[in-house]
């Protein structure tokens, strides 16, 4: 059992923030920029942007649906399936579906193309759409990192019961009670679905000195402030601290949580690159121009 942390010892409230109103990413995908790396996420090292899908029904239908092959470089995009059903290919030979519960892990690293649709199957069947997509900063040394993709499955994704009956964790990457993600990460990260019922209270141990926020995605969590979060809202924590304490309300909630080492460098980010400098930001363009990351086959 995890023992509560003293009140002095935890990570305290920064801030709640609110995204923007919501606009489509190709026409597949309604989503909210909860922040991104010219603004919020300047502060939120090593993550640089969440872009959240709030449930959203699809009617069943023929046309394909998402974005068109598009390039990233220098950063790894992350994105967890809530509802719905996603279809992904890349320059590197990887790719999946995604469902409930589900994950992808895409490292870009020195430069990658892909795509990513709603799958066939979601598409003529129709239905809800809810998915979270988080981009996490590499450091310098790791920004010329071979592509990588990691289809993480439901099953493969540990779920642990929290003390005192109050909820249930599932580690996407880090670890929780001597349990492991399957996700592979560069820096130290810990990604958590946490689910609290209704009224409870739980204290996580996380680390000292790692930007921690989380995102609620059901229901509302009590700030220690006194404060609600709610849905599509953005609770951030200081640095300071080696725990977090999360209190439900009568609706309970669920959220996702993040946590990971700040990366002390420069972030340079234009478009789909996010590199330390202008003249690496010019140098991706160069190159994706002239076919080096690759095509989707």
């Amino acid at each position: 059992m995890i023992l509560p942390l003293d009140d002095e010892l935890m990570k305290t409230l920064r801030h709640l923030h609110s995204g923007s109103a919501m606009h489509w990413v190709g026409n597949g995908f309604p989503v909210r920029s909860v922040f991104d790396y010219n603004g919020l996420g300047r502060e939120l090292s090593p993550f640089l942007l969440l872009d959240y899908a709030a449930p959203h029904p699809f009617p069943p239908g023929n046309e394909r649906r998402g974005v068109e092959a598009h390039p990233h470089k220098g950063f790894e995009t992350v994105t967890v399936a809530y509802q719905g059903e996603l279809e992904h290919r890349d320059s590197s030979g990887g790719g999946g579906r995604i469902g409930p519960g589900d994950v992808q892990w895409m490292t870009a690293g020195r430069g990658i193309v892909h795509e990513e649709f709603h799958s066939s199957d979601f598409t003529r069947k129709g239905g809800t759409l809810q998915m979270v997509q988080l981009w996490v900063n590499l450091r310098a040394a790791d920004k010329s990192a071979p592509p990588r993709y990691q289809t993480l499955l439901k099953g493969d994704i540990p779920v642990v019961s929290l003390p005192d009956e109050s909820g249930e964790l599932r580690i996407i990457a880090g670890e929780y009670a001597e349990m492991r993600g399957p996700a592979l990460t560069f820096t130290p990260i810990h990604l958590w679905d946490v689910s609290l019922r209704p009224g409870k209270t739980t204290t996580l141990p996380l680390p000292e000195g790692h930007t921690t926020a989380i995102l609620v995605l059901e229901g509302s969590v009590v700030t220690p402030d006194g404060r609600k979060a709610a849905p599509g809202d953005l609770a951030v924590y200081s640095r300071e601290g080696g725990g977090l304490s999360l209190m439900a309300t009568d609706d309970g909630v669920k959220l996702l949580l993040m946590s990971g080492e700040p990366i002390d460098e420069p972030v340079v980010g234009y478009g789909p690159f996010v590199m330390n400098s202008l003249d690496e930001i010019r140098q991706a363009y160069e190159e994706f121009q002239k076919g080096g990351m690759g095509r989707v086959d």
